[in-house]
């Protein structure tokens, strides 16, 4: 059971190359495990017992099961995480033809650390937007390359002497992805559209645009003496939202609405249509809550007996650099999921929260650990206070704490993994 989550974990991530595919992938489990796909565009009908999910849009999720014995004096248990990591997406018009080579104008997208995606073979997926009948409704066609088509290299020492003592990467100039040798008649114009029309089966003309990213084709693996730690590309945030719908397909629910989410573009902000930062999840609620005749009194009483909890990745110690820790607050991997902490509330926890979190952890019987920043450190922001302000209940932020994070390739604990589903699984059965 424990070797097999990490397993699947290993799987899911090498599907789920960009929100895109993580969403799909993450669809075909539900289907699999008896979630029926709603339709926003027509009434909800839901019934007790019975387990749902709705794809707002093409990058994010949201999963639920309705309790059998589900009643207006029950709350709602959910678990939020987000289905972006950091990269590179590509610009319109991308081709440059360089010296002998074809390369691709990309931007960046979250805060990626830069010289990790040297020397890797790297692939693109995403989706292709096509014309039909209906203007407001064109196709969709996901597209994924599956193999290495690209690979941006690093400069020799014999040029850069100083290059292990530091030095600057610039992105619009240092990062653009090599794609082919070409001839001197070369076309590049068009070039990548026609290898998006060849992979869809359609032609040139249709595609109107597109949404590109790169990610590395390495796999993830455990590694370790004995396995304990896993290697891997977008383990933030994939490694959460893995763990929360595995945990909502394999709880049992009699009471309550258990709701997973994953929201889309926490790495630049969450402010769109498909982040934490916008209505959708709220619109989400409340048609569940419609669907299920919850009068309007009892719909606020249902939320101040609601939980929720924010899931992304954390940060571990550094055993080479300890001293960008908290000096009494620095979780070590394979100890236990984290719970954060911020003074300026940067994340949602507090003390009731922080209580309730411990004992379902308690409950679980697994540990837990906190992570607050240091005090000359000014740290992130995540899920929990932006998903707070149009959904108000009592909310935790929590994490798995990992190094490289934002790295090509980051490292998580295994054990870490399995834990995190034990606690999310206790938790949409309580």
């Amino acid at each position: 059971m424990k070797k097999n989550s990490v397993k699947e974990f290993v799987n899911y991530i090498d599907i789920a190359t960009t929100p895109i595919q993580a969403v799909s992938h993450s669809i075909d489990i539900l289907k699999n495990n008896g979630f029926e796909q709603l339709n926003f565009n027509k009434k909800w009908n839901l019934v007790k017992g019975n387990k749902y999910f709705i794809r707002p849009y093409s990058t994010s999720l949201v999963a639920f099961s309705v309790g059998s014995e589900f009643s207006v004096n029950d709350g709602l248990k959910i678990i939020t995480s987000h289905t972006d990591t950091p990269t590179y997406k590509i610009k319109p018009n991308p081709e440059i033809n360089s010296s002998g080579y074809l390369k691709l104008n990309t931007e960046v997208y979250g805060g990626p650390i830069f010289n990790s995606w040297f020397d890797r073979p790297i692939s693109l997926a995403g989706q292709i937007v096509l014309k039909s009948d209906n203007i407001f409704e064109p196709k969709i066609v996901e597209i994924d390359f599956r193999k290495p088509l690209l690979i941006i290299p690093s400069l020799a020492i014999h040029f850069n002497r100083k290059v292990n003592k530091g030095v600057e990467v610039n992105p619009q100039k240092d990062l653009l992805p090599l794609m082919k040798t070409i001839e001197k008649d070369f076309e590049t114009k068009n070039y990548l559209m026609g290898l998006l029309a060849e992979q869809a089966g359609c032609e040139v003309d249709e595609i109107l645009d597109f949404d590109l990213y790169l990610y590395v084709t390495e796999k993830a693996e455990t590694v370790g003496l004995t396995e304990e730690f896993i290697s891997s590309p977008r383990i933030d945030n994939l490694s959460m939202v893995f763990s929360s719908f595995e945990a909502l397909i394999n709880s049992k629910n009699s009471k309550g609405i258990n709701i997973a989410v994953g929201f889309d573009n926490e790495e630049i902000g969450s402010t769109t249509k498909q982040g934490a930062d916008s209505t959708i999840f709220r619109q989400i609620v409340e048609r569940i809550l419609l669907a299920l005749e919850v009068k309007e009194e009892d719909k606020y009483n249902l939320f101040n007996k609601s939980f929720m909890i924010s899931a992304d990745g954390a940060h571990a110690v550094h055993p080479n650099v300890i001293e960008k820790n908290d000096i009494t607050n620095f979780p070590l991997v394979n100890s236990g999921i984290a719970v954060k902490v911020s003074a300026k509330q940067s994340y949602a926890t507090d003390s009731i929260s922080s209580a309730i979190f411990s004992q379902i952890c308690e409950k679980a019987d697994v540990p837990f650990q906190k992570f607050v920043n240091r005090s000359d450190e000014p740290g992130g922001k995540t899920l929990g206070p932006i998903a707070g302000k149009y959904l108000p209940i009592k909310t935790i932020d929590v994490g798995l704490p990992m190094l490289s994070m934002h790295s090509a390739r980051e490292l998580m604990g295994a054990k870490d993994l399995i834990e995190s589903i034990k606690i999310f699984k206790t938790f949409f059965e309580l």
